[in-house]
């Protein structure tokens, strides 16, 4: 009897136990509730109309206007200028809306611009000097300290200001700075000059930029030639101890090298 054949071991095969992990984050626990929203819905609405409220009224209204940063007689000008706001809102009065009124006033910019509550604005405004009359042909300008454009001149002949000749330069309309540097250079030395020296100032006849060297010319007097004019107030000193020694007037004092001056 033949023998039974025999039977090979079959692989056990463990079932391991299915570990599938689910994160869930309750982000509904996190979300506000309906009663939450209506709540903050509500005083969203209330603040707005609060908001369109005062600017509607006269809760902050403008009864005083305060405005520094210039001379008297500047702000004088200013507080003219500036009437129409009274009556209106705080809240409606803007620096757009203030710089719309100064639009009259080209030589005044405004600085800055605060509220005062209940029924004050305070305003700080920057005003230019004019120091020149701008010339081209039969054409003038009058001129500020920092190169802006301040109106046209029918009849020049009634400034004594110093005098910026220019042979080919397009001048901007009023308000606008100059771009031309033969003009602006000028322009801003003769600022320069005089907040160094009022007393040198009134002597200058005119001021000119030859190839970018800088000169004002004094009336009856010499050229004083600044070069760069990075220090103004020294040169002007020594353009001044120089002319004390110089006997007679000399064409040109050249105080460009405050420390080597050159007489000719």
């Amino acid at each position: 009897m033949p023998a039974a054949p025999k039977q090979r071991p079959r692989p056990s095969v463990l079932a391991l136990p299915n570990r599938r992990v689910a994160f869930s984050i309750p982000f509904v626990r996190f979300l506000p509730s309906g009663r939450s929203l209506l709540i903050g819905f509500a005083l969203l609405g209330l603040a707005v109309g609060g908001y369109v409220l005062a600017r509607q009224t006269s809760m902050f209204s403008v009864r005083r206007v305060e405005v520094t940063g210039a001379r008297p007689s500047v702000l004088r000008r200013v507080d003219r200028a500036l009437a129409p706001l009274a009556g209106q809102s705080l809240l409606s009065v803007n620096a757009a809306a203030i710089d719309r009124h100064l639009q009259a006033l080209p030589d005044v910019s405004l600085l800055s611009y605060d509220r005062a509550f209940p029924h004050t604005a305070k305003i700080v405004v920057s005003a230019e000097r004019p120091v020149a009359v701008l010339r081209h042909g039969a054409d003038a300008w009058l001129v500020t300290e920092r190169g802006r454009v301040l109106r046209r001149l029918d009849d020049p002949s009634g400034w004594s200001l110093p005098r910026i000749w220019v042979a080919d330069s397009s001048v901007p309309g009023n308000g606008a700075l100059l771009t031309d540097e033969a003009a602006l250079g000028p322009a801003l030395v003769l600022g320069r000059v005089l907040a160094a020296d009022r007393r040198v100032f009134a002597r200058v006849s005119e001021a000119r930029d030859v190839n970018g060297e800088l000169m004002v010319v004094l009336r009856g007097g010499p050229e004083l030639r600044l070069g760069a004019w990075e220090d103004v107030p020294l040169q002007l000193a020594v353009a001044q101890h120089v002319l004390a020694l110089v006997d007679p007037s000399p064409r040109y004092v050249d105080v460009s090298v405050p420390e080597r001056a050159v007489v000719g």
